[in-house]
């Protein structure tokens, strides 16, 4: 395992994941105030879940740091 390599790839994926959050938010976010607020919520529950990952990712990189 070489800590340099996996640092850059934990950072390449948190770039990814606040991309797909961001995707995500604009998308639950036209589906706001509309009939389909039931989409709305479904969306936002996966922002949320994307945006936990980002921070476990971040804490891993973190820990990687330290070492």
């Amino acid at each position: 395992m070489n800590a340099s390599s996996d640092l850059a790839l934990l950072s390449s994926l948190i770039t990814q994941v606040d991309e797909l959050t961001a995707r995500v938010t604009a998308l639950a976010e036209s589906y706001g105030a509309t009939p389909d607020s039931a989409v709305a919520a479904e969306l936002f529950s996966a922002e949320r879940a994307l945006t936990t990952a980002r921070r476990s990712l971040a804490r891993a990189s973190g820990f990687l740091e330290q070492t």
